[in-house]
């Protein structure tokens, strides 16, 4: 029979040849060690088990694969150990040991093995794989099948298979390809808890290894030497240049190093993106480069790297090069914002999740978002067929009480009902959101549901609509399964939701009301949502926590910049840049209309107009940019009444009130008894032109003020 040998190489394989084994010894005290160290594997394991005590074996070749750490050698060395327990002789080979020709593979298999014998069950392990690519096709045509029908090979690499082994009808059924995955959270938990990691650091753990044994090992490791202070990336560049390692045994030159930094920064990368991330014309050399990747994934939408090689990469780029780290994040965002308003509908909600997922180093939106690809899920119009499902849905999660308040809405706005469906035949329900238009309620509405009556009692105490503006209460959103938890079908909802705001004609308000108020309060907080406890309410015994936000005064464009400052801050939580212009002022159309008559008293004299509260009104605050000083918006604000002036000469009309107020503050005559002369008036028609001429300024400013942003 194949007996394992205790050295790979040389004459000390003959000396060990002669040394009986024992219980003892140091391998068996390693195989120990590694038994009682391994986390998870249990599939794998399991899978190995009944196929080597299978009467007869389902398939000759089992192909174990993954990028560099996920344990591919940890697997062969359990298919070993378990190999020994039953007694079957089992033949290691590794092929990082060994030069890629068929002399030094069959002298590694000679030396491998004792007197083989085929007459029973063996199993052959090949570890490294990859390593012996110029023999791939010797071992597929010519090796492999001379072998005894009884032998299992198993083959560990970082590549799938080639297409030869999968083009072949022959081994097509003899192989079972195993690809290996990270282990899970709890499993990645066990792990550290016999490292004799805190609990307390286990998180930080996670959040950059997501369950890489290698990583989570070198993490430990760190952990260990350092004592009680939580792993960060940034203080551990020995460790992010380990796993690279790992990743990437080779670059072939400074293009391809900027792409894999640029793949790892994006949610997906297609090659238009990673055109524009690089500034080149053609990417398509590189993007090919990349897809061949042994860590990196082709999905529907793009090529996406291993969790941990993209932790790695990006830490490694942030710790490296951190203005190389701003320039690739600038470009993506602006392909992100043209993609958006050159898209519609689903693909403009993929365009924001990937925006979004620019922010996940920050540990507010980490903690708030699930980045799993969601390709099968899609929103859609609710139908009058879902409604019994919707109302269903929301009496699981919320009671009987708030699902008749959403048998009301969907009698009255069931326009405002999105569901998210299953693509396929069933096309199941798996979230909702729906959406009031506040500015369309009724009083009878409103006294209908407590949480429309208290959106509303809000806005009207702090900033009533306008005319033509609209507020929206997000009254009803929840995923099926997990009602508000953290999950994918959410984050498809903020998405959703996002969009809406940012496509949304007039849009002045909205309301965003939660069951754990307390949860989501840092998450709104870094999006510019203010918590609103005045806009709290209750139904069914159960309390509701309500955050809102003013679009008027962090208008969209607005607020995409002051979120762009914030995806760039090196520290979690860090305020915008103080560069970044202050909220919009909100005023009524009587107010507006009196700043406006202030402004035009004080045009002749601009230091007095720095106090105008018209400096923070929307028509000012769109003509200049955000690190505009007060001078600068003064010398705005009298543009614009200089051309409203302009605009109402041009009107039979209205010139005579326009000639009354430039010659009277534009133009100012020394008195308004000069004015009056100068215009060929009585006083007492010039006064009343001279009222007419600013409230005709007043509406005209106002209805820019107004107009659809």
């Amino acid at each position: 029979m194949w007996q394992k040998r205790t050295a790979p190489t040389g004459g000390c394989t003959r000396v060990l040849r002669n040394i009986p084994a024992m219980t003892g010894n140091i391998g068996n005290r390693l195989d120990t060690v590694r038994h009682r160290q391994l986390v998870g594997r249990t599939y794998e394991i399991t899978l190995f088990h009944s196929t080597v005590t299978a009467t007869e074996l389902p398939f000759c070749l089992l192909y174990v694969h993954g990028p560099g750490g996920i344990g591919k050698t940890t697997v062969l060395h359990a298919f070993a150990a378990h190999c020994r327990d039953l007694r079957v002789p089992v033949v290691c080979v590794d092929g990082r040991h060994i030069e890629p020709t068929l002399e030094a593979f069959q002298g590694a298999l000679r030396q491998a093995q004792n007197a083989p014998d085929f007459t029973r069950r063996c199993v052959l392990l090949i570890d490294t794989y990859e390593a012996l690519e110029p023999l791939d096709g010797w071992i597929r045509e010519d090796f492999l099948p001379r072998l005894p029908a009884d032998v299992l090979v198993v083959l560990a690499g970082r590549e799938p298979l080639s297409a030869p082994w999968r083009a072949d009808a022959g081994w097509q059924t003899m192989i079972r390809a195993l690809p290996l995955h990270n282990l899970s959270a709890d499993e990645s938990r066990r792990y550290l808890a016999q490292r004799a990691v805190p609990s307390e650091h286990h998180q930080s753990a996670l959040n950059f290894t997501h369950g890489h044994p290698l990583a989570l090992s070198l993490v430990a490791d760190v952990i260990a030497q350092r004592g009680d202070i939580p792993f960060d990336p940034k203080a551990a560049p020995d460790v992010i240049q380990t796993l690279l390692e790992r990743f990437v045994r080779k670059i072939p030159g400074a293009a391809h190093r900027a792409a894999l930094e640029a793949c790892a920064l994006v949610h997906v990368t297609t090659e238009s993106l990673l055109a524009e991330m690089l500034a080149i014309p053609d990417a398509r050399d590189l993007f090919e480069w990349l897809r061949g990747l042994s860590f990196v994934e082709a999905g529907r939408h793009g090529l996406f790297p291993h969790d941990v090689a993209r932790e790695a990469l990006i830490a490694d780029l942030r710790w490296r090069n951190p203005d190389r780290y701003s320039v690739l994040h600038r470009r993506a965002r602006s392909y992100y914002i043209a993609r958006f308003q050159a898209t519609q509908a689903q693909e403009q909600q993929r365009v924001l999740l990937d925006s979004i997922f620019l922010h996940r180093d920050n540990a507010v939106v980490r903690e708030a978002f699930a980045w799993q690809h969601n390709a099968t899920v899609f929103a859609a119009p609710a139908r009058e067929a879902d409604h019994p499902a919707l109302r269903a849905m929301v009496t699981r999660q919320e009671g009987e009480a708030s699902a008749h308040l959403l048998a009301y809405w969907l009698a009255r706005q069931p326009q405002g009902v999105t569901v998210f469906r299953e693509s396929g035949s069933t096309g199941e329900i798996v979230g909702m959101v729906g959406l009031i238009a506040l500015h369309q309620t009724t009083p009878a509405d409103r006294d209908a549901d407590p949480a429309v009556r208290a959106a509303w009692d809000s806005m009207q105490r702090y900033a009533p609509l306008r005319p033509g503006e609209q507020a929206t209460l997000f009254r009803f959103w929840m995923a099926r399964d997990t009602y508000q938890n953290v999950c994918p079908i959410l984050s498809l909802i903020f998405a959703h939701n996002v969009r809406y705001c940012l496509t949304i004609p007039g849009l002045a308000c909205t309301f965003f009301p939660c069951s754990d108020p307390d949860f989501w309060s840092p998450m709104f907080a870094y999006a510019e949502m203010s918590r609103l406890p005045e806009a709290d309410f209750a139904v069914g015994g159960r309390r509701y926590g309500t955050f809102g936000h003013d679009w008027r005064k962090l208008p969209p464009l607005t607020w995409m910049g002051l979120l762009a400052e914030k995806e760039m801050a090196e520290e979690e939580g860090a305020a915008a840049s103080p560069t970044f212009p202050e909220p919009l002022l909100i005023l009524s159309e009587p107010e507006f209309a009196a700043a406006v008559r202030e402004a035009i008293r004080l045009f002749s004299r601009p230091e007095e107009l720095r106090a105008s509260p018209l400096l923070r009104s929307r028509i000012v605050a769109q003509r200049v940019n955000g690190d505009t000083g007060s001078a600068e918006k003064v010398a705005v604000l009298r543009g614009l009444i200089r051309e409203a002036l302009e605009s109402l000469q041009a009107r039979p009309r209205q010139a005579r009130g326009s000639r009354a107020v430039y010659h009277t503050y534009l133009f100012p005559a020394a008195t308004q008894e000069q004015a009056a002369d100068i215009l060929n008036l009585p006083f007492s028609t010039y006064r009343r032109h001279l009222c007419e001429g600013i409230s005709w300024i007043a509406a005209f400013l106002w209805c820019q003020e107004i107009d659809d942003q």
